[in-house]
Formats: C-alpha cells, sequence, structure tokens
C-alpha cells in the first residue's frame, strides 16, 4: 500500500501511512473545508473527452499550488464536506485516461501522479482520490484552443495566475534548475575524487530527484534492500550480460557516510581489480555510481587500454544507475530524477568507446577517438511504468555510447510499446 500523508491526514490528526476509508469518513463527519491542496468532487470526470474536461485545469492548479489532492465521491456545501457518494468503478483504462491527461494537455506535464481507489464503504460508496505531486516546473499552463492560463489554488477557489505571479513562478524554474546542475556539479565531484583517471577511464554516474527527500534518513536495512533490489533490475536491463558495477560491491553491508550509505568495492583482488566499482544512497533520495570501465579484461590474457572502453561496459553502468535510482524513488517516494553520466579519463591518449562487430566481438578497427567526454544529461521519471522506464534505460545508454561513434545498444532491448 502507498504510504503517504495528505490533506485528509493533516486535518483528521492521522500520522503519515495509507490513504483509507477511515480517513475519508473521519473527513466528512468532521465537514472539513476545501483547502489549497484539497478538492472535494462529487463525481468523476468521463474518459472519454477528458482534456476538455476540467481536470486538466484542476490537476494543473495543484501542481502549481505546492501539490495536493482532489478527492471524487464527496458532496461539499459552502466548500465543506457533507457526505459521500457512490463514483462508480475506476478500470485501468480510465486510470491510464487520468494519468494521459495529465501529460498531455497541460504544458509543461505534470509527471507522477498517484491514484487511490477507496471503498466500497459498508453503504457501498466508492471514492477516487487523486494524489497531485509538488512540481518544480511552474507554472503548468493550459490550453484553450489559441488562449492559455495558468489555474492556481487560491484556498477553496480555483483562480487563474495574473502576469506578475506567472513571471515569479517562471523566475522560481529558472532558479531551480541552476541548483539542479549544481547538485548535479557537487555529486560529480564527490564521485569522481581520487579515482585514477590518468591510468584507466572511469564512469562517474549521478541521479538527484527534483524534489529532494528531507526530514528521516534511510536505515542500514533500506540501503541493504535498494542495493539488492537495484541490482537484479540493472542486470535485468541486460539479460545479465556484460560487466555490471553493482556486482562489484558489497551490497549486504553499506557503510555509513556523511548523509549517505556506501556500497564499498570488493573487486580488490590481483586478478578483479580492474572492475573497481563504488556506489552510494543518499538519504534525500541521490544515487551515485563509479565504476572503472576502461583497461577492462576481455580474455584470460588479453586486456584493454586505460583509454579503451566496451561500449557494452557504459550499458551496463547506465543500466545499474538507473535501476539504483528507480528503487531509490520507490524507497524515498521520489519520482523525477536529474541523471549525469560521464566518462573521466585525463591521460594522453583519446578516449576510445569500442562497439561489437557482427560477431559479438570487440571492433578495434578506426574507433572514434575522443579528445573529451561530453557529460550525457537527462530527466527521467523514476516512477514510470515498467516499460516506459525501460525504454529511458536503453535510450540514455543510446546517447552514452552514440558520441564515442557506436551506433547501437547491445545489451538493452525493451520490448516494443505497440
Amino acid at each position: 500500500m502507498i504510504v503517504t500523508f495528505t490533506a485528509l491526514h493533516r486535518a483528521c490528526g492521522f500520522p503519515p501511512g495509507p490513504l483509507t476509508d477511515e480517513i475519508l469518513d473521519a473527513a466528512v463527519t468532521a465537514g472539513v473545508s476545501e483547502t489549497d491542496d484539497l478538492d472535494w468532487k462529487s463525481e468523476l470526470p468521463p474518459a472519454k473527452g477528458l482534456p476538455q474536461t476540467d481536470f486538466p485545469k484542476d490537476v494543473a492548479a495543484m501542481a502549481n499550488s505546492g501539490g495536493g489532492i482532489i478527492v471524487y465521491g464527496v458532496l461539499e456545501s459552502q466548500k465543506a464536506a457533507t457526505k459521500r457518494v457512490d463514483v462508480g468503478e475506476l478500470d485501468e483504462a480510465h486510470e491510464r485516461a487520468l494519468r494521459s491527461a495529465a501529460v498531455t494537455a497541460i504544458s509543461p506535464p505534470v509527471f507522477g501522479l498517484i491514484v487511490h481507489r477507496l471503498g466500497p464503504n459498508p453503504k457501498g460508496e466508492r471514492a477516487v482520490v487523486v494524489e497531485v505531486p509538488a512540481s518544480v516546473d511552474g507554472p503548468h499552463l493550459i490550453y484553450r484552443g489559441e488562449f492559455f492560463g495558468a489555474p492556481i489554488r487560491n484556498n477553496a477557489d480555483t483562480v487563474w495566475m495574473r502576469e506578475r505571479q506567472i513571471e515569479v513562478m517562471y523566475r522560481a524554474r529558472f532558479d531551480e534548475r541552476r541548483r539542479a546542475v549544481d547538485a548535479l556539479d557537487t555529486l560529480s565531484a564527490e564521485t569522481s575524487a581520487g579515482r585514477d583517471t590518468d591510468t584507466r577511464a572511469w564512469v562517474v554516474t549521478v541521479a538527484h530527484p527534483r524534489i529532494p527527500r528531507v526530514g528521516d534518513r534511510l536505515s542500514r536495512d533500506d540501503a541493504r534492500s535498494v542495493l539488492q533490489k537495484a541490482e537484479a533490475l540493472g542486470r535485468s536491463y541486460t539479460a545479465s550480460m556484460g560487466i555490471h558495477p553493482l556486482q562489484n560491491v558489497d551490497l549486504h553491508n553499506p557503510r555509513p557516510g556523511l548523509r549517505r550509505w556506501i556500497a564499498v568495492n570488493t573487486a580488490t583482488s590481483e586478478r578483479s581489480a580492474w572492475k573497481e566499482s563504488w556506489v552510494s544512497i543518499h538519504h534525500d533520495g541521490s544515487v551515485t555510481l563509479a565504476a572503472a570501465i576502461g583497461g577492462h579484461r576481455v580474455s584470460s590474457d588479453t586486456m584493454l587500454e586505460g583509454w579503451q572502453v566496451a561500449a557494452t561496459s557504459i550499458e551496463c553502468a547506465v543500466a545499474d544507475l538507473l535501476a539504483l535510482a528507480r528503487v531509490a524513488a520507490e524507497a524515498t517516494g521520489r519520482d523525477e530524477y536529474d541523471v549525469r553520466v560521464a566518462i573521466n579519463w585525463t591521460g594522453v591518449e583519446p578516449l576510445e568507446i569500442l562497439g561489437q562487430d557482427p560477431m559479438g566481438f570487440l571492433d578495434r578497427r578506426s574507433p572514434t577517438p575522443l579528445h573529451g567526454y561530453t557529460p550525457v544529461e537527462t530527466t527521467i521519471n523514476a516512477a514510470a511504468p515498467d516499460l516506459d522506464y525501460y525504454w529511458h534505460v536503453h535510450n540514455l545508454a543510446e546517447d552514452c555510447v552514440n558520441q564515442g561513434g557506436v551506433a547501437v545498444v547491445r545489451l538493452i532491448h525493451p520490448p516494443s510499446r505497440t
């Protein structure tokens, strides 16, 4: 069950926890009034023509106001709840339509809606609660033909922003983007510190939640669970092929660090040191991964040069990083993450990323020499449906290997969307 803390929990004095019929009944009995983050609705909007209903406007207003919930299945009088009514069954197609409208009918899209189905209660009444997350991408706009507006909650009402309000919100968005870049810079610098990039190339990958988690710290058991689940998920993205960094760190005994847990390198023997890896899981939901990917062993008696990187090693690092982000997002209640993948090499020779020939062997013929690797950045929804997220992994890995002249990824093959 989804653990959360909503306006209903707050109004009725309930601690954080799953949203239940008991909480909704208590709110209705107490006659709780609408607020900036609570909107009562008696009927669900129809699935057909949903973008033309008030649903996108209501979601955008909540997102522009710091997040909140829209409760379908409650009658109100003078903005105060009076009784519950049955909204009927919410099937999967209807729920997909709700999520789709939040993405396609609002600009920029609102991702990460959480839909709670409540009931039926003893009277047979069912309710639906749409939880709209806080957003850093405001103002979210609604278009109607040639016109657009930015809705916002004003206590119990939804109103349209004035020009000055829109200006302030855009300024806040730009400030947030600068803070996000600073956060990635800091994480990348910490993760790359002390690596022997003059003798072998390192992949340095970081993911930072757009809205960091505050408050409670992750326990050692939480960190251990994230690591173990992510290791299995990362392997699943590549059909367990390739050299995965998460297979070369201590998944069972994370050590404490500064506001984080660290999975230390276990590739310490003379024959395994070429695949050295380090991983950290931060209490705010951030994750980092650093792995030596230059100079890998390709046979029992042959190793690549320090500036030579197998493209499949990059694929595995990307798969592991995004697996970490997905599992950490679930553990910390996050959704959108800013991600950066860099390859650090400071040696004399140009960096070379090696693809595979048709027989599956490393292709060392005329690689594209790189005198600098441009970090690849993107924003992902770590709470996206499984298939959509699998394609996030593929597309990011493709961007990373394309830079080195490698046309396609070899290990990451998500199913078709159709």
